[in-house]
C-alpha cells in the first residue's frame, strides 16, 4: 500500500494539524462529536461555541471555508429530512409567515442540522489531514480489532487493481457493441458486475494462500515504519479541543 492511496479529500499542506500522529486526531474528533451529540439541543450557545473551534482548527489546518461547505453539501439528504420536521411535528405549534409549524418539530429539526454539521465539518477536516494510510495505522494504535483494520487494509490495497480491472472489462464491452447507456443492456451490465466480483473472490483466495505461505498467523506486520507513536506533547495539544467541547457540553447541561 504505497503512498499514493492518499484519498481525494486529503489535502498535502504542511500545517500543525497535519503532522499529529493519526491516533491524536481520531481520538479528538470523536470525543468532540461525543460531546457535541451530548449538548442539548437548547443551548443555541454551545453550538456557536463548537463551530468557533471548527474554525479554528480549520484555520490551523489551513483548510479554507469554501473547501469545507462544497464537500458539507454530501448531509443534504438530512438537512431535507430536517426541513419536513417543522410541518410534520405534533405538540404545541408557532406561525411563521402565514406557517403552522411545530415547536418540537423546530428544535428537531434545528437539533439535526446543527450536529449533523458539525459532525460533517470534524470528520471533513480528519480526511483533510490524515492520509488513508495513516487513518488506518491510528486505528491500529487506538487498539481496533485486528480483522477492521487488516480489511480496510486490503481493501485500500486493491481497491485500484479492481477499479482498472473494472475499466478494462468496460472497455471490452463498449468493443463488442455494448452501450451501458441503454436500459436494455442491464444483463450485459449485471453479467460484467458478477465477473468481476468472482475475480475478486478468487484474487483474494490466492492473495490469503499466499500469506500462509509466508507465515501469516492473524495479524498483519506494521504497515508504516516512517513515523512513531504519538508523544506526550501531542496528545496534550490535541486535548484542547476536546477539551473545550466538554467543557461547553457539560456547562449546556448544567444551564439548561
Amino acid at each position: 500500500m504505497g503512498a499514493g492511496h492518499a484519498h481525494v479529500l486529503y489535502r498535502d499542506t504542511p500545517s500543525p494539524v497535519h503532522r499529529l500522529a493519526p491516533e491524536v486526531k481520531i481520538t479528538a474528533m470523536v470525543l468532540f462529536t461525543i460531546a457535541v451529540v451530548a449538548t442539548p439541543r437548547e443551548a443555541f450557545w454551545a453550538f456557536g461555541g463548537y463551530a468557533v473551534l471548527v474554525a479554528v482548527v480549520a484555520a490551523l489546518a489551513r483548510v479554507g471555508p469554501r473547501w469545507l461547505l462544497l464537500r458539507a453539501t454530501i448531509e443534504v439528504p438530512f438537512v431535507l429530512f430536517a426541513v419536513a420536521l417543522p410541518f410534520l411535528g405534533a405538540g404545541a405549534r408557532t406561525e411563521f409567515v402565514g406557517l403552522s409549524l411545530s415547536v418540537d418539530g423546530l428544535h428537531g429539526a434545528w437539533n439535526i442540522v446543527a450536529k449533523g454539521t458539525l459532525g460533517v465539518l470534524a470528520s471533513l477536516l480528519l480526511a483533510a489531514t490524515t492520509t488513508t494510510r495513516d487513518l488506518i495505522v491510528g486505528l491500529d494504535r487506538l487498539r481496533c480489532p485486528q480483522i477492521i483494520t487488516q480489511i480496510a487494509t486490503f481493501m485500500l490495497r486493491y481497491l485500484d487493481v479492481l477499479v482498472g480491472e473494472a475499466r478494462r472489462m468496460r472497455v471490452a464491452r463498449i468493443s463488442r457493441g455494448d452501450d451501458p447507456r441503454f436500459l436494455w443492456q442491464l444483463r450485459g451490465f449485471a453479467a460484467g458486475v458478477g465477473a468481476l466480483f468472482l475475480r475478486a473472490f478468487e484474487r483474494g483466495e490466492r492473495v490469503y494462500l499466499a500469506m500462509l505461505s509466508r507465515g501469516y498467523t492473524g495479524r498483519m506486520p506494521a504497515v508504516w515504519q516512517g513515523s512513531g507513536a504519538a508523544t506526550a506533547g501531542q496528545w496534550v495539544a490535541a486535548a484542547t479541543v476536546p477539551l473545550v467541547a466538554v467543557t461547553i457540553a457539560a456547562t449546556a447541561v448544567v444551564l439548561t
